[in-house]
């Protein structure tokens, strides 16, 4: 049974501010608050495969120190680049 969309949300947000550290919970659990709710199913299977992706890698894309891959591109990557939803 594929899980519906809300529980897919749930799943995502327990995956974003569980990575093992306490940067990448920061960054990837801020930008899910920050913006999930606005999320269409097209986002959120952005989001689901950005999860897949190594901590290293997505806060090098989110700082500007490396270009992420095309396929992450979009107003998406560019909202988590902006870094202005982490809150400590």
């Amino acid at each position: 049974m594929i899980p519906d969309f809300d529980t897919r949300l749930a799943r995502a947000r327990f995956r974003a501010w569980h990575r093992g550290t306490r940067e990448a919970d920061y960054t990837i659990g801020g930008f899910y608050d920050r913006y999930h709710a606005g999320w269409d199913e097209a986002d959120l299977v952005w989001f689901e495969a950005l999860l897949e992706e190594e901590d290293s890698d997505i806060l090098a894309w989110a700082m500007g120190a490396n270009p992420p891959p095309r396929k992450y591109g979009g107003p998406l990557m560019d909202a988590l680049k902006k870094l202005d939803f982490v809150t400590i």
